[in-house]
């Protein structure tokens, strides 16, 4: 019987697993720039997919088993707030990237911010769209977390999975910007500022949308009670944030920064 409030996990292969999947993530995307090739980036996505998959499906046994304490709680919610600075802190970096470059435009761009040659995207076409997008998704799961909270678990349903087609289409709008862009990553720091800031608020979309997708299944299986829905906690925390950054983005990078 162990004398302190903390659940001692035994053995586990998935942080290993999920390193060696970061470390192949790594290496492919600078494969991929000199190479073109996709392999070793792909190989990367699929065992830092499964490895988190499979570690997150440890962390829910242990909750459902009663494993998790409120100490344990306090920890995970410690963690959860002590990751969200460190994204806040990282897109904190590349918005002062941004405000340096086109506050300050130097003569490698030639004194002017856009660059001249650059094209800038219509703010009001499908940046604007993909807004409305995206803060109608976080509307959705506010009602799902209301939902969740009063025991309907079918409103809790219907809420998350109108969240989820949210942000896959805010996914699908993001690509279709992509392809219908006239400049790359490539033309001048304005390209290298732009795909940099929005591609990793597309990668953050991507995996709140996983997240998502746990929380939905969860909720078919009725892991959630009114007092007991930790995950889907975090989950809303996570999709909020995802809203703010972009919600800064439109403004900063589409409306001001054009």
């Amino acid at each position: 019987m162990p004398r302190n409030p903390y659940y001692l996990v035994g053995s586990s292969p998935w942080p290993v697993f999920t390193s060696v999947g970061g470390f192949c993530l790594a290496v492919g995307f600078v494969s991929w720039f000199h190479t073109r090739s996709l392999m070793v980036l792909l190989v990367g996505f699929m065992v830092m997919g499964l490895s988190l998959g499979q570690w997150w499906r440890d962390v829910m046994r242990e909750g459902d088993l009663g494993y998790h304490s409120s100490y344990v709680m306090k920890g995970l919610t410690d963690g959860f707030i002590m990751f969200l600075i460190s994204e806040v802190m990282f897109f904190f970096s590349l918005f002062w990237a941004f405000f340096h470059m086109s506050l300050a435009p130097d003569i490698s761009i030639g004194c002017m911010w856009p660059p001249k040659g650059v094209e800038t995207l219509d703010p009001f076409k499908v940046p604007l769209c993909g807004t409305t997008v995206l803060v109608g998704s976080g509307c959705s799961l506010m009602y799902a977390h209301a939902a969740v909270r009063a025991g309907q678990n079918k409103d809790a349903i219907y809420g998350t999975a109108l969240t989820i087609a949210l942000g896959l289409f805010f996914t699908r709008l993001q690509a279709y910007e992509y392809y219908w862009a006239s400049f790359t990553i490539a033309d001048s720091a304005y390209g290298s500022l732009f795909y940099i800031m929005t591609g990793f608020h597309g990668m953050h979309v991507m995996f709140g949308t996983g997240f998502l997708i746990v929380s939905l299944i969860r909720l078919f299986r009725r892991r959630f009670t009114p007092r007991n829905h930790y995950g889907f906690i975090v989950c809303s925390w996570y999709w909020h944030f995802v809203d703010v950054v972009w919600i800064l983005l439109y403004f900063v990078v589409y409306i001001w920064g054009s």
